[in-house]
């Protein structure tokens, strides 16, 4: 305990300072420096008090940080006031608030809403072009007449190629020339331009019939909205001067090549004096070749032949009525000549996976129908031969037994002996691998 006298002899006025669980107390005991109700107070005993109430609230405030749910603070005239709780605040809840902190204002966002982190104004708000300052100091009279456009660069010769190599692939997938005509009309072609069909036809020399017969089209419907006629010239006297090295990839080119020209000629995208300006004017052995080649197929379109189907039309563009034909007029060329090999490849030229269930079809129908073991036999090895080299999918072939099986009654009216003749060809099957059991099983019985 501390105890203060003052110099006055003022022995009653007594301050004792006490800690009681790190609070100070002051206590005044005895007091009787007061005349006529008035307080007797002298200068070193207010300097004492001051620092005393300093000490105090110092104190105060360090205990606060550590217990500030003790409440506890002074009074006016230094005395230490408990029991008043004050609530504690986190300073991370002051951070987070958005309301002022001065005490000021209904409690609203900042901004009204328009501030804060990733926000460009209010929701809602539209903003219009903002009005040239012309005293400002940044401005530039030139920039009010400028126009501004976006400027494609011509394609060069590399990235021609990694370009539109891809869009002509592409083509042979889908066949829509619309497509390519809006993606090459999107691209700077440049001096380019006339590169694209002599591109286009490098890649069909490679590719299969129903590709070239594509590439034909193509070029048809390019000429004109994207190509011009001058160009198509341009390419096409590039393709006679690149091919010797065509002919080193693709042995037939110069034939290929003298077809395409005479399609051209015929779907009017050269002219016809385009083969006789060249009469007389070439040393190239194979450019003389496909020249030679297109004089003769047009020669014989005089006569009736059609030269806009000498590619043929492969694949799912070919009607099915179109395919049944070609499959039994190759079904009899097969029986007739023996050549499975040819068959095979004939086959594999129609381009129609999908479809050779029907060609089983066929095949097992022109068994029925016949009278000969002959036909029986060859039927047999063609069937087992392209089963073995994967050109007949086992799904195809098990869809064609089937159909069989499905039509026997309608067959067995105009062949009384279908049913026996299909028992025997469908346990020769079975004994051969072409089927399965569980297929041979499911062969109809009279």
């Amino acid at each position: 305990s501390v105890s203060i006298q003052s110099p006055l002899n003022l022995s009653d006025s007594i301050v004792s300072g006490e800690e009681d669980n790190g609070g100070f107390i002051i206590s005044n005991k005895n007091i009787n420096n007061e005349i006529n109700g008035n307080w007797v107070a002298s200068s070193s005993n207010s300097i004492h008090e001051a620092r005393l109430k300093a000490k105090a609230k110092r104190r105060l405030r360090k205990n606060s940080s550590r217990d500030s749910g003790r409440g506890d603070s002074l009074s006016d005239n230094g005395d230490v006031v408990r029991g008043t709780s004050v609530a504690p605040t986190s300073p991370k809840s002051k951070l987070l608030d958005r309301k002022s902190r001065l005490g000021k204002g209904r409690g609203l966002p900042k901004k009204g809403g328009a501030g804060g982190k990733g926000v460009w104004g209010r929701s809602g708000e539209v903003y219009e072009p903002e009005a040239v300052d012309e005293r400002d100091p940044n401005y530039d009279e030139d920039q009010e007449n400028c126009v501004y456009e976006t400027v494609v660069p011509p394609l060069d010769e590399r990235d021609f190629e990694k370009t539109v190599t891809p869009i002509v692939q592409e083509y042979f997938e889908h066949g829509d020339t619309n497509e390519v005509a809006e993606l090459l009309a999107e691209l700077n072609l440049g001096p380019m331009r006339s590169v694209v069909p002599s591109l286009a036809v490098a890649l069909a020399l490679e590719a299969k019939a129903s590709h070239r017969e594509l590439t034909s089209r193509l070029l048809a419907d390019l000429c004109g909205p994207v190509l011009s006629h001058s160009d198509m010239e341009k390419s096409f006297d590039k393709l006679l001067r690149e091919l010797p090295d065509l002919v080193l990839d693709t042995p037939g080119a110069a034939q290929l090549v003298g077809q395409f020209i005479a399609r051209a000629v015929s779907d009017q995208i050269l002219s016809k004096t385009y083969i006789e300006g060249y009469k007389g004017k070439v040393d190239c052995e194979y450019a003389r070749a496909a020249l030679d080649r297109a004089a003769v197929l047009l020669k014989m379109s005089m006569g009736g032949l059609r030269i806009d189907s000498q590619w043929g039309t492969g694949g799912g563009q070919q009607p099915v009525i179109q395919l049944i034909k070609e499959m039994n007029l190759l079904l009899k060329e097969y029986i007739l000549s023996g050549d499975s090999k040819e068959a095979e490849r004939c086959l594999r030229d129609l381009e129609v996976p999908h479809f050779h269930h029907e060609f089983v079809y066929e095949a097992i129908v022109m068994v029925l129908e016949s009278n000969g073991e002959k036909t029986f036999k060859m039927v047999l090895q063609l069937l087992k031969s392209l089963s073995v080299s994967s050109i007949i999918t086992v799904d195809q072939m098990r869809r064609g037994y089937q159909r069989v099986y499905m039509d026997i009654a309608e067959i067995n009216i105009d062949v009384p002996r279908a049913y026996f003749i299909l028992e025997q060809f469908v346990d020769k099957s079975f004994g051969m691998g072409i089927i399965d059991v569980k297929l041979r099983d499911l062969c109809p019985c009279r």
